[in-house]
């Protein structure tokens, strides 16, 4: 099975690049930027990912990602996460990134997406790894700042393909955001949001309905309300489930307890993703086989999961058809 997850194409939909800063290269930032980190060192730093809950995972994110400062950083940084993509054999991913992360640091915009979107272009035409990118807005922090955030991006739209939604879910409901996702609509962004991942089912039926959100990223606390479950499954409205990641953040007590393969037999579009990998300890393959290892998941199984990623992503159907046929024969 291991085997046959390493060369199993895939796609990935819910990763955070921000969250792809591992240990050695945040040090290596630090060193290039004079910025001390309080830790001793890698290992030291290492410890520190030991999270309770969403909240204290975002503290040591937060403070991580003060090590990039320039153009050059977010470039790094970003091409360190399409490398590993290679290693994976992730095909298309599909990247989150926080601008107000760093507008909050000083850091100028163009300067953020500079970076992130220098690597991408290079990823497509080096390493044969396609990619769309979505600008999340931080839900503790206001609608006037995600509107803020908005305004500051348009000049560089053509690089962005939607909008998302993140940082701590619990009292920060999705309908606290209406109008800037209606805006970002209006002028031609896709949607998507966290959801249900610590928040309640309710927060899904808010970001389907309220947000207009075309995929919901985590959703696995759906399984609270069966007419919620139904309409994913009927409606085809993927899910961008993070195994490893909910097994960090206590989501689940354990990955035997994981609901995914449960979704995914009752016909809901789930996928596997890695959310923060540098953080949850674990990439794509990583994924795909704690689900092998701890919930028996056969390969068939895996691969509905890998298809369910082309059809869930932004490609034109044609570019989508391509990767459906590097999996099928594959398989």
């Amino acid at each position: 099975m291991e085997s046959f997850i390493a060369g199993l194409p895939k796609v990935e939909l819910h990763l955070h690049i921000e969250g792809t800063l591992e240990p050695e290269l945040a040090f290596a930032l630090a060193e290039r930027n004079g910025i001390t980190l309080p830790y001793a060192d890698v290992a030291d730093l290492r410890v520190a990912y030991d999270f309770s809950n969403l909240q204290s995972f975002l503290d040591l994110y937060y403070q991580g990602a003060g090590v990039l400062q320039t153009e050059q950083d977010f470039y790094d940084l970003t091409w360190a996460y399409l490398m590993r993509c290679r290693q994976d054999r992730v095909m298309h991913t599909e990247i989150f990134f926080d601008p107000q992360t760093h507008l909050e640091r000083g850091i100028d915009f163009a300067t953020v997406i500079g970076g992130i979107h220098s690597a991408l272009v290079a990823g497509r035409k080096t390493l044969g790894v396609s990619s769309c990118l979505i600008m999340c807005f931080l839900r503790h922090l206001s609608e006037e700042s995600a509107f803020e955030t908005l305004e500051k991006s348009l000049p560089f739209k053509a690089w962005i393909d939607g909008v998302g939604l993140d940082s701590s879910e619990v009292g920060n409901p999705p309908h606290k955001f209406t109008r800037v996702f209606a805006k970002a609509r209006e002028l031609g962004f896709r949607a998507v949001a966290h959801a249900g991942e610590e928040g309640p089912a309710s927060y899904i039926w808010d970001a389907l309905d309220v947000l207009k959100t075309e995929r919901i990223d985590h959703g696995v606390r759906c399984v609270e309300d069966p007419l919620l479950v139904a309409r994913l499954t009927a409606e085809r409205i993927p899910l961008t489930v993070c195994p490893l990641s909910n097994l960090k953040l206590r989501v689940f007590d354990s990955m035997a307890d994981h609901n995914i393969l449960e979704l995914l037999d009752k016909g809901v579009c789930v996928t596997v993703n890695s959310d923060d990998p540098a953080y949850f300890g674990g990439y794509m393959n990583d994924n795909y086989q704690a689900l092998a290892d701890s919930l028996m998941a056969s390969k068939e199984q895996l691969r509905r999961l890998a298809l369910n990623s082309v059809e869930a992503c932004w490609l034109p159907e044609k570019e989508k058809d391509v990767l459906r046929n590097r999996i099928l024969a594959y398989v």
